[in-house]
Protein backbone atom coordinates (compact mmCIF):
# COMPACT_ATOMS: atom_id res chain seq x y z
CA UNK A 1 0.00 0.00 0.00
CA UNK A 2 1.60 3.43 -0.69
CA UNK A 3 2.73 5.24 2.30
CA UNK A 4 1.52 2.44 4.51
CA UNK A 5 4.38 2.69 6.34
CA UNK A 6 4.38 4.05 10.32
CA UNK A 7 7.03 4.02 12.84
CA UNK A 8 10.55 5.15 13.24
CA UNK A 9 12.65 4.76 10.02
CA UNK A 10 10.24 6.39 7.89
CA UNK A 11 11.83 8.29 5.39
CA UNK A 12 11.01 10.48 2.69
CA UNK A 13 13.66 10.91 -0.24
CA UNK A 14 12.80 13.60 -2.80
CA UNK A 15 15.25 14.32 -5.80
CA UNK A 16 15.17 17.54 -8.40
CA UNK A 17 11.19 17.24 -8.80
CA UNK A 18 11.14 19.30 -5.23
CA UNK A 19 12.23 22.47 -7.34
CA UNK A 20 10.29 24.35 -9.98
CA UNK A 21 12.35 22.46 -12.81
CA UNK A 22 12.41 26.10 -14.47
CA UNK A 23 16.27 27.13 -14.20
CA UNK A 24 17.27 30.57 -14.69
CA UNK A 25 20.80 31.43 -16.12
CA UNK A 26 21.95 33.67 -13.58
CA UNK A 27 26.01 34.46 -14.66
CA UNK A 28 28.27 33.44 -17.33
CA UNK A 29 31.89 33.40 -16.31
CA UNK A 30 34.76 33.37 -18.86
CA UNK A 31 38.27 32.33 -18.98
CA UNK A 32 41.09 32.83 -21.44
CA UNK A 33 40.65 35.74 -23.55
CA UNK A 34 36.65 34.34 -24.21
CA UNK A 35 33.93 36.67 -23.30
CA UNK A 36 30.34 36.21 -21.84
CA UNK A 37 29.01 36.68 -25.09
CA UNK A 38 30.99 33.93 -26.98
CA UNK A 39 30.69 31.36 -23.71
CA UNK A 40 26.85 32.04 -23.50
CA UNK A 41 26.64 31.55 -27.95
CA UNK A 42 28.46 28.48 -27.94
CA UNK A 43 27.01 27.20 -24.93
CA UNK A 44 23.59 27.73 -26.20
CA UNK A 45 24.49 26.39 -29.83
CA UNK A 46 25.10 22.95 -28.17
CA UNK A 47 22.66 22.63 -25.39
CA UNK A 48 19.66 23.80 -27.86
CA UNK A 49 19.75 19.85 -29.47
CA UNK A 50 18.72 18.28 -25.65
CA UNK A 51 15.11 19.08 -23.98
CA UNK A 52 16.94 18.81 -20.11
CA UNK A 53 16.04 21.52 -17.79
CA UNK A 54 19.57 23.30 -17.43
CA UNK A 55 19.61 23.09 -21.72
CA UNK A 56 16.66 24.91 -22.35
CA UNK A 57 17.84 27.30 -19.23
CA UNK A 58 20.77 28.28 -21.39
CA UNK A 59 19.05 28.33 -24.74
CA UNK A 60 16.15 31.16 -22.89
CA UNK A 61 19.30 33.05 -21.63
CA UNK A 62 20.81 33.48 -24.77
CA UNK A 63 17.61 34.81 -26.25
CA UNK A 64 17.10 37.19 -22.97
CA UNK A 65 20.33 38.52 -24.06
CA UNK A 66 19.64 38.67 -27.42
CA UNK A 67 22.64 36.41 -28.77
CA UNK A 68 22.26 34.42 -31.94
CA UNK A 69 23.67 31.29 -32.17
CA UNK A 70 24.36 29.61 -35.40
CA UNK A 71 25.11 25.97 -36.18
CA UNK A 72 29.16 25.82 -35.86
CA UNK A 73 29.53 22.40 -34.79
CA UNK A 74 29.61 18.72 -35.85
CA UNK A 75 27.33 16.27 -34.37
CA UNK A 76 26.71 16.10 -30.93
CA UNK A 77 26.68 12.91 -28.38
CA UNK A 78 24.59 13.11 -25.42
CA UNK A 79 26.03 11.46 -22.23
CA UNK A 80 23.55 11.07 -19.97
CA UNK A 81 23.28 13.10 -16.62
CA UNK A 82 26.86 14.20 -17.45
CA UNK A 83 26.89 16.58 -20.39
CA UNK A 84 27.41 16.92 -23.77
CA UNK A 85 31.19 16.64 -26.74
CA UNK A 86 31.15 17.43 -29.85
CA UNK A 87 33.39 18.87 -32.22
CA UNK A 88 34.18 23.00 -32.85
CA UNK A 89 36.16 24.06 -35.46
CA UNK A 90 38.06 21.25 -35.06
CA UNK A 91 38.22 20.92 -31.53
CA UNK A 92 36.84 18.90 -29.15
CA UNK A 93 33.74 20.65 -27.01
CA UNK A 94 32.05 19.12 -23.62
CA UNK A 95 29.86 21.10 -21.89
CA UNK A 96 28.34 19.60 -18.51
CA UNK A 97 28.40 18.66 -14.76
CA UNK A 98 32.30 18.86 -12.92
CA UNK A 99 32.73 15.90 -12.73
CA UNK A 100 32.67 15.23 -16.68
CA UNK A 101 34.04 17.57 -17.82
CA UNK A 102 36.86 17.91 -14.94
CA UNK A 103 37.08 14.37 -14.12
CA UNK A 104 35.74 12.14 -17.13
CA UNK A 105 37.42 14.54 -19.37
CA UNK A 106 40.71 15.67 -17.71
CA UNK A 107 39.84 19.29 -17.79
CA UNK A 108 42.15 21.28 -15.58
CA UNK A 109 41.34 24.21 -13.63
CA UNK A 110 43.26 26.25 -11.62
CA UNK A 111 43.06 27.26 -8.31
CA UNK A 112 42.25 30.55 -8.84
CA UNK A 113 39.95 29.35 -11.68
CA UNK A 114 37.87 27.54 -8.94
CA UNK A 115 38.39 29.90 -6.48
CA UNK A 116 36.37 32.99 -8.65
CA UNK A 117 33.72 30.33 -9.86
CA UNK A 118 33.28 29.77 -5.80
CA UNK A 119 32.95 33.04 -5.10
CA UNK A 120 30.58 33.88 -8.51
CA UNK A 121 28.13 31.39 -8.58
CA UNK A 122 27.29 31.58 -5.01
CA UNK A 123 24.57 28.98 -4.57
CA UNK A 124 23.72 28.16 -8.34
CA UNK A 125 24.64 25.28 -9.98
CA UNK A 126 27.35 25.23 -12.72
CA UNK A 127 27.94 24.45 -15.84
CA UNK A 128 31.50 23.44 -17.47
CA UNK A 129 32.64 24.37 -20.91
CA UNK A 130 35.86 23.23 -21.97
CA UNK A 131 37.14 24.18 -25.52
CA UNK A 132 40.14 22.01 -27.34
CA UNK A 133 41.17 20.66 -23.89
CA UNK A 134 40.67 24.00 -22.17
CA UNK A 135 38.18 25.41 -19.94
CA UNK A 136 36.88 28.27 -21.54
CA UNK A 137 34.22 29.15 -19.24
CA UNK A 138 31.30 28.46 -16.85
CA UNK A 139 27.63 29.10 -16.36
CA UNK A 140 25.87 29.83 -13.00
CA UNK A 141 21.92 28.09 -13.24
CA UNK A 142 19.74 28.49 -10.41
CA UNK A 143 16.64 26.86 -9.35
CA UNK A 144 14.24 27.75 -6.69
CA UNK A 145 12.07 25.28 -4.58
CA UNK A 146 8.34 25.18 -5.71
CA UNK A 147 6.09 27.36 -3.75
CA UNK A 148 4.24 24.87 -2.23
CA UNK A 149 7.26 22.46 -1.50
CA UNK A 150 7.92 24.11 2.40
CA UNK A 151 3.92 23.64 3.23
CA UNK A 152 4.28 20.22 1.29
CA UNK A 153 7.33 18.52 3.59
CA UNK A 154 5.74 20.69 7.08
CA UNK A 155 2.23 18.44 6.11
CA UNK A 156 4.09 15.29 5.24
CA UNK A 157 6.04 15.72 8.57
CA UNK A 158 2.33 15.68 10.79
CA UNK A 159 1.61 12.97 9.05
CA UNK A 160 4.50 10.49 10.51
CA UNK A 161 6.97 11.24 8.11
CA UNK A 162 10.16 11.06 10.38
CA UNK A 163 12.80 11.98 8.07
CA UNK A 164 13.19 13.82 4.83
CA UNK A 165 16.04 13.39 2.59
CA UNK A 166 16.85 15.09 -0.77
CA UNK A 167 19.32 13.77 -3.73
CA UNK A 168 20.92 15.31 -6.39
CA UNK A 169 23.32 16.06 -9.21
CA UNK A 170 23.26 19.53 -8.29
CA UNK A 171 26.36 21.31 -6.45
CA UNK A 172 27.14 21.18 -2.40
CA UNK A 173 25.84 24.58 -2.22
CA UNK A 174 22.85 24.80 -4.71
CA UNK A 175 21.76 21.89 -2.37
CA UNK A 176 22.60 23.00 1.08
CA UNK A 177 20.58 26.15 0.10
CA UNK A 178 17.44 24.18 -1.07
CA UNK A 179 17.74 21.89 2.26
CA UNK A 180 17.89 25.12 4.51
CA UNK A 181 15.06 26.55 3.03
CA UNK A 182 12.84 23.47 3.08
CA UNK A 183 14.22 22.60 6.02
CA UNK A 184 15.39 19.37 4.68
CA UNK A 185 17.08 16.85 7.16
CA UNK A 186 19.56 15.67 4.98
CA UNK A 187 21.29 15.95 1.49
CA UNK A 188 23.07 14.49 -0.75
CA UNK A 189 24.97 16.71 -3.62
CA UNK A 190 26.46 15.87 -7.03
CA UNK A 191 25.36 12.33 -6.99
CA UNK A 192 25.70 10.22 -10.23
CA UNK A 193 22.88 8.56 -11.45
CA UNK A 194 24.09 5.31 -10.43
CA UNK A 195 24.88 6.46 -7.16
CA UNK A 196 21.09 7.08 -6.81
CA UNK A 197 20.51 3.59 -5.85
CA UNK A 198 23.53 2.64 -4.13
CA UNK A 199 22.14 5.74 -1.26
CA UNK A 200 18.65 4.10 -1.32
CA UNK A 201 20.10 0.36 -0.58
CA UNK A 202 22.27 2.21 2.39
CA UNK A 203 19.27 3.85 3.40
CA UNK A 204 17.97 0.78 3.72
CA UNK A 205 20.69 -0.71 5.17
CA UNK A 206 20.30 1.53 7.79
CA UNK A 207 17.14 0.56 9.22
CA UNK A 208 14.99 3.12 7.60
CA UNK A 209 11.66 2.20 4.82
CA UNK A 210 12.36 4.58 2.06
CA UNK A 211 9.56 6.47 -0.18
CA UNK A 212 11.10 8.29 -3.08
CA UNK A 213 9.74 10.63 -5.29
CA UNK A 214 11.49 10.78 -8.85
CA UNK A 215 10.70 12.45 -11.98
CA UNK A 216 13.30 11.30 -14.30
CA UNK A 217 15.29 8.62 -16.62
CA UNK A 218 18.50 8.63 -14.24
CA UNK A 219 16.00 7.98 -10.99
CA UNK A 220 14.18 4.51 -12.12
CA UNK A 221 16.81 2.35 -10.44
CA UNK A 222 16.67 4.12 -7.21
CA UNK A 223 12.66 4.21 -7.72
CA UNK A 224 12.98 0.09 -8.16
CA UNK A 225 15.26 -0.06 -5.29
CA UNK A 226 12.72 1.72 -3.02
CA UNK A 227 10.39 0.66 -0.53
CA UNK A 228 7.90 2.92 -2.27
CA UNK A 229 8.09 4.98 -5.42
CA UNK A 230 6.26 7.63 -6.32
CA UNK A 231 6.45 9.72 -9.49
CA UNK A 232 4.83 13.45 -10.00
CA UNK A 233 2.43 13.81 -13.08
CA UNK A 234 4.94 15.64 -14.50
CA UNK A 235 7.63 13.01 -14.44
CA UNK A 236 9.00 10.88 -17.18
CA UNK A 237 7.78 8.05 -18.89
CA UNK A 238 10.25 5.73 -17.38
CA UNK A 239 9.83 6.93 -14.07
CA UNK A 240 6.15 6.66 -14.10
CA UNK A 241 6.50 2.96 -15.62
CA UNK A 242 8.67 2.32 -12.31
CA UNK A 243 6.95 3.85 -9.33
CA UNK A 244 4.52 1.89 -7.63
CA UNK A 245 2.71 5.12 -7.82
CA UNK A 246 1.80 7.77 -10.20
CA UNK A 247 0.12 11.09 -8.83
CA UNK A 248 -2.58 12.75 -11.16
CA UNK A 249 -0.71 16.18 -10.35
CA UNK A 250 2.28 18.28 -9.95
CA UNK A 251 1.52 19.88 -7.00
CA UNK A 252 3.74 18.46 -4.19
CA UNK A 253 1.00 18.76 -1.29
CA UNK A 254 -1.18 15.93 -2.70
CA UNK A 255 2.17 13.73 -1.49
CA UNK A 256 0.48 14.65 2.08
CA UNK A 257 -3.05 13.83 0.65
CA UNK A 258 -2.14 10.36 -0.63
CA UNK A 259 -0.47 9.41 2.87
CA UNK A 260 -3.59 10.37 4.34
CA UNK A 261 -5.56 8.61 2.13
CA UNK A 262 -3.09 5.68 2.75
CA UNK A 263 -3.15 5.72 6.30
CA UNK A 264 -7.19 5.72 6.48
CA UNK A 265 -7.70 2.43 4.17
CA UNK A 266 -5.29 0.59 5.86
CA UNK A 267 -6.77 1.55 8.93
CA UNK A 268 -10.13 0.56 6.92
CA UNK A 269 -8.66 -2.84 6.16
CA UNK A 270 -7.54 -4.18 9.40
CA UNK A 271 -10.67 -2.76 11.23
CA UNK A 272 -12.58 -5.06 8.37
CA UNK A 273 -9.88 -7.99 9.20
CA UNK A 274 -10.81 -7.50 12.88
CA UNK A 275 -14.60 -7.95 12.78
CA UNK A 276 -14.65 -10.58 9.68
CA UNK A 277 -12.50 -12.64 12.32
CA UNK A 278 -14.34 -11.80 15.36
CA UNK A 279 -18.06 -12.64 13.81
CA UNK A 280 -16.67 -15.62 12.04
CA UNK A 281 -15.96 -16.82 15.02
CA UNK A 282 -18.55 -16.23 17.24
CA UNK A 283 -20.54 -17.59 14.18
CA UNK A 284 -18.62 -21.07 14.79
CA UNK A 285 -19.08 -20.57 17.71
CA UNK A 286 -22.68 -20.59 18.09
CA UNK A 287 -23.25 -22.81 15.27
CA UNK A 288 -20.87 -25.61 17.48
CA UNK A 289 -22.63 -25.03 20.79
CA UNK A 290 -26.25 -25.53 18.98
CA UNK A 291 -27.28 -21.87 19.37
CA UNK A 292 -27.75 -21.03 15.95
CA UNK A 293 -28.88 -23.59 12.60
CA UNK A 294 -26.04 -23.86 10.11
CA UNK A 295 -28.43 -22.36 7.50
CA UNK A 296 -28.74 -18.97 10.27
CA UNK A 297 -25.18 -19.21 10.40
CA UNK A 298 -24.64 -18.88 6.78
CA UNK A 299 -27.32 -15.87 6.24
CA UNK A 300 -25.48 -13.91 8.56
CA UNK A 301 -21.97 -15.03 7.26
CA UNK A 302 -23.29 -13.80 4.07
CA UNK A 303 -25.14 -10.78 5.20
CA UNK A 304 -21.75 -9.48 7.29
CA UNK A 305 -20.13 -10.25 4.19
CA UNK A 306 -22.45 -7.88 2.12
CA UNK A 307 -22.33 -5.12 4.83
CA UNK A 308 -18.42 -5.02 4.79
CA UNK A 309 -18.30 -4.80 0.71
CA UNK A 310 -20.63 -1.77 1.29
CA UNK A 311 -18.75 0.07 4.31
CA UNK A 312 -15.60 -0.46 1.88
CA UNK A 313 -17.05 1.34 -1.10
CA UNK A 314 -17.87 4.07 0.56
CA UNK A 315 -15.20 6.78 0.09
CA UNK A 316 -12.29 7.60 2.12
CA UNK A 317 -12.44 11.21 1.52
CA UNK A 318 -15.37 13.41 1.26
CA UNK A 319 -16.09 15.34 -1.20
Amino acid sequence: MPFSFIGFGLTLLFTRNITKAEPKLERVIPFGNRSEEEILRIAACIEEHFPHSMARAIVRGAAERGIDHEEEHADVKYIVAHGIATTLDGERAVIGSKHFVVEDEKIAVGEAEQKKIDELAGAASVIYLAIGGNLAGVLCISDPPRDEAAEAIRMLRERGIKHVAMITGDSQKAAERTAQLLGIDTFFAQVLPEDKHRYVEKMKAEGRRVIMVGDGINDAPALAAANVSVAMSDAGDIARETADVTLRSEDLRDLAELRTLSTQLMERIQANYRFIVAFNTSLLAAGFFGILAPSTSALLHNLSTMAICAKSMTPLKRA
